[in-house]
């Protein structure tokens, strides 16, 4: 297994300089003291450039919050995994809740994005999850394992040695609702198994699952103490610096 992850999220929030003020507050605050995790900044798309600078010569890895499936063509507004790539980015989010359940992305799109983002030698970060609705009627896993099915058929086994799971309940993402610790190690443990079942225990046990739902330094080392949670998903508490830190060191 490898180092536990830390991504923060930056979502639709950051102007160049701002963008570029929060990546060197990350930066400078990683150098006061160990760290067990690695890292990876997701800013706008229009920053990626702009923070890339910044974090060039450290071991802060640079991640997309998006990419289309296609490598070039006329779609408007999209942009492609090959401008990413280009850009130095190393991970890309894939299938975020806010992508499946706002734009409407289906299962078939993520999948298409994830093999594309794949082949171009980007980390895929699939990200998988139920809404309250789903959970209440006791479908959490039913709605995980298709959405798993659908990403990771055909893929070939190095491919899967090659992404992250992270699970992100829609329920607990901006809503101030938790889930509970039980919720989140059930969650991940049926993740595992259907990994290990599908890939076989070598590469299974390999994959990373990440949590991303409202990760706080408040719950972020109980989080982290979970066995089968390997790093976690930050979005609001990654918009500044002195919250986002204690999270990516709750890890040590």
């Amino acid at each position: 297994m490898n180092a536990p992850l830390v991504i923060g999220n930056w979502k639709m929030h950051g102007g160049q300089s701002e963008c570029l003020a929060l990546a060197r507050a990350v930066l400078k605050g990683l150098k006061k003291g160990p760290c067990r995790a690695d890292v990876a900044l997701a800013p706008p798309f229009t920053a990626l450039g702009t923070v890339g600078n910044a974090i060039r010569r450290s071991k802060i890895k640079l991640a997309a919050q998006n990419c289309h499936w296609d490598e070039r063509g006329a779609f408007t507004g999209e942009v492609s995994p090959l401008m990413i790539k280009e850009l130095d980015c190393e991970f890309v989010i894939i299938g975020h809740s806010e992508r499946r359940h706002i734009f409407g992305e289906s299962d078939e799109m993520i999948a298409r994005k994830l093999a594309t983002a794949n082949a171009q030698g980007l980390r895929p970060v699939l990200c998988v999850g139920e809404t309250l609705a789903e959970r209440r009627h006791k479908l959490t896993f039913k709605i995980i394992t298709r959405q798993l099915r659908s990403a990771l058929k055909g893929l070939a086994k190095d491919a899967i040695e090659k992404l992250e799971i992270a699970y992100e309940p829609v329920w607990a993402i901006g809503t101030g609702q938790n889930a509970t610790l039980a919720q989140v190690d059930q969650v991940h443990q049926q993740i595992r198994k259907y990994l290990t079942t599908s890939f076989g225990s070598a590469i299974g046990n390999g994959v990373r699952i990440v949590y991303g739902g409202s990760v706080k330094p408040e719950n972020a080392n109980e989080l982290a103490a979970l066995k089968e949670v390997n790093g976690l998903l930050v979005g609001g508490a990654s918009l500044k610096a002195e919250t986002f830190l204690p999270i990516v060191r709750s890890f040590n």
